[in-house]
């Protein structure tokens, strides 16, 4: 093999190597897109049983009224935030809203009992599971992304094509803390 056969060659690898490696960074970022899409779908699903929970508890807790407020005020901000940072932030004043509303619930024994009642809890409570499952694949995808587009070599070229590292979908805070148990 001459000179120009080996340049040649190596001309070919990393040619061959920028290839599988851009379209590696295309499939983890579409894989992160589609990942959101997962937690999107089951955040409008929330946003649609609110509605009918609050009116089913401001039957039976007409005088709860800034409570209902609260709650459909939460639901306006998440729906309407944009960026990752602010969807986690209003997404948690949303949840603690919803605490709150169902707290309020226990104390209305017909409320619990209600059918309609019980069975949008039960849903929210199946959404919330989704959004939970959601967000641990999306944060997954992000988790492999990011790595991918940080370390040698790949960043180079990762850079050189505007690959933007991906923001996690935050856990509320409340959530992270150890909880206090006293005696």
């Amino acid at each position: 093999m001459n000179l120009t056969q080996i340049i040649l060659i190596i001309i070919a690898v990393i040619v061959l190597w920028i290839i599988l490696a851009y379209n590696r960074l295309i499939t983890l970022r579409n894989r992160v897109r589609e990942a959101w899409s997962d937690i999107d779908v089951q955040l409008k699903r929330r946003y649609d049983l609110i509605p009918n929970l609050v009116e089913t508890v401001k039957g039976y807790a007409s005088h709860e009224r800034g409570l209902f407020e609260k709650v459909t005020e939460a639901r306006a901000r998440a729906m309407g935030a944009t960026g990752m940072k602010e969807k986690g932030e209003t997404e948690n004043v949303l949840s603690g809203a919803l605490k709150s509303l169902f707290a309020v619930a226990e104390n209305y024994p017909d409320l619990k009992a209600s059918t309609n009642f019980l069975e949008l809890q039960r849903d929210l409570r199946d959404t919330e599971d989704k959004i939970q499952a959601a967000r641990r694949f999306y944060n997954g995808n992000v988790m492999e992304f990011n790595i991918k587009t940080e370390t040698f070599p790949t960043n180079i070229l990762a850079n050189g094509f505007g690959f933007k590292k991906a923001e996690f979908f935050q856990t509320e805070e409340g959530e992270k803390a150890v909880p206090k148990v006293s005696f």
